[in-house]
């Protein structure tokens, strides 16, 4: 549970979280997490399902908890209710199609554990029970094991973040590239025209046009 505290950043008191909004492209990325896209050509978003646990994805059913997520979403819009940001700066949503609620269905497949702040979510807990009896999905398992169980026993290697290089020739492409300062130098100084295609003066728009 101290996981799950430590994963969400909730807005203070008076602060305006962002507003439901319709997803017109959704691209599932695992039993739990998904890329949307508000508009067409926009910047994708990265979510993450509230108040459920999907298998990860070298765990028993992660694959089929995948699947299942999209199968549900295939073709469809959908409505994204954001409750909060977590660290790593992903939205934590609820989503919905005409069929209902995305997330209540994946716990009624068995397709995801309920995770709730302190297992508050009632409804979600009934679901889980409901498909634990009926041994729907993971619950076919004989001893299934808890996503977060599951997480500790394999914890994630970390990777080194990429750093700056202000070495000239050492970077020739956006792609390349860390920071916007960065950019301005090979730019600049080293002369890689291939950063500002459109001779703005503005390199690596997708990386500096935020700034």
């Amino acid at each position: 549970m101290k996981l799950l505290l430590a994963m969400l950043f909730f807005l203070p008191a008076g602060a305006a979280l962002a507003e439901s909004f319709i997803a017109g492209s959704v691209i599932v990325l695992d039993g739990d997490t998904v890329l949307v896209w508000r508009e067409t050509g926009g910047r994708p978003q990265k979510v993450r399902l509230a108040d459920i646990d999907a298998p990860e994805k070298d765990q028993d059913f992660g694959d089929a908890s995948k699947r299942s997520l999209m199968e549900m979403l295939s073709g469809l819009q959908v409505r994204v209710d954001p409750v909060a940001v977590d660290v790593y700066g992903r939205l934590v949503a609820r989503l919905y199609t005409d069929g209902g609620s995305v997330n209540e269905e994946l716990i009624r497949r068995g397709m995801a554990w309920e995770y709730s702040l302190q297992h508050r979510n009632r409804e979600y807990l009934r679901l889980q029970d409901d498909a634990r009896q009926a041994r729907r999905g993971l619950w076919a398992q004989r001893d299934p094991m808890a996503p977060s169980q599951w997480r500790k026993i394999h914890p994630a290697v970390p990777h080194e973040p990429p750093q700056p290089d202000y070495r000239c020739g050492s970077k020739r492409h956006c792609g390349q590239i860390v920071t916007c300062d960065e950019a301005h130098y090979h730019l600049t100084r080293c002369g890689v025209k291939a950063l500002d295609p459109d001779g703005d003066g503005l390199p690596c728009d997708a990386l500096c046009a935020a700034r």
